[in-house]
């Protein structure tokens, strides 16, 4: 196996290990920290959104150019919207399983259907924020700098890092409802098991077809920038009324140290 796909496996198996630090959180609370998880999903939104241009969408452009194929502005956008469509389209899917599930459901509890909305949602975009990590380790393939390295470890820093909330923000619920501690913690860090597995599938596609690797970045950061703005930054907005800037200072703290680490290191 190439040193850099199992780098993605292992940052990978990493984010699926918050994700289930998260879960694991419903042995000790019945609720989460409101003002803690706004404050941690606003820091991965910021970070996210700065991954997505100089970690991801900056190479793109620049491998793009190196290349003298399609102009690189063609393969940047053409990505970029791809990834973004990519999860529009996953959450078309929850929405039509979720229609599903109220039909077949032997209960018609409307909470129970919101949790395996939730459930459903959550394990899908797990699937591009995997890619996103495989494909960033992947571009590492066939030399590396530091920077470049420590780019493809914040990208992963920041994923796992509002894998913890989403962890917990399907294991309370499901706690709430009933489920035993146990069960509730295994569907929580289940929900993260699809990112190993997407992340190894991008590693390895980037590996053995570098000319891809342009439209890929772009993809990945069309992907992470759509669940930032979509789904991260509308969650940690929520029941702010006491601290109405919390979340919003942990989405500038979180942008300013990812854009700090890059440039500094760039």
């Amino acid at each position: 196996m190439y040193p850099v796909v199992f780098l993605a496996l292992i940052a990978t198996i990493g984010t699926w290990s918050v994700t289930a630090l998260g879960a694991a959180t419903v042995v000790f609370f019945k609720s989460p920290h409101t003002r803690l998880l706004n404050l941690m999903l606003g820091f991965a939104s910021g970070v996210m959104i700065a991954a997505s241009f100089w970690s991801l969408l900056q190479p793109a452009i620049e491998r793009a150019q190196a290349r003298h194929g399609a102009p690189a502005y063609l393969v940047a956008t053409a990505g970029f919207l791809g990834g973004a469509v990519f999860m529009w389209l996953s959450d078309k899917a929850v929405s039509y399983a979720r229609g599903r599930t109220e039909h077949i459901s032997v209960r018609s509890d409307e909470q129970m259907n919101r949790i395996v909305m939730l459930i459903l949602s959550i394990t899908l975009h797990n699937i591009p924020e995997g890619l996103a990590v495989g494909v960033a380790f992947g571009a590492l393939q066939g030399g590396y700098t530091t920077e470049s390295l420590m780019g493809a470890v914040t990208i992963a820093i920041g994923i796992g890092l509002q894998n913890f909330p989403e962890g917990a923000a399907v294991s309370i619920p499901l706690r709430r409802e009933g489920f035993s501690r146990k069960k509730s913690f295994f569907l929580g860090q289940a929900s993260g098991i699809v990112e190993p597995l997407a992340g190894l599938s991008g590693a390895l596609l980037v590996v053995y077809v570098e000319a891809i690797l342009p439209f890929a970045l772009s993809f990945a950061a069309g992907a992470m920038i759509l669940v930032a703005v979509h789904e991260l930054i509308p969650e940690c907005q929520k029941n702010q009324k006491n601290q109405p800037y919390s979340a919003t200072m942990g989405i500038v703290f979180g942008f300013a140290v990812m854009m700090l680490l890059d440039v500094m290191l760039g």
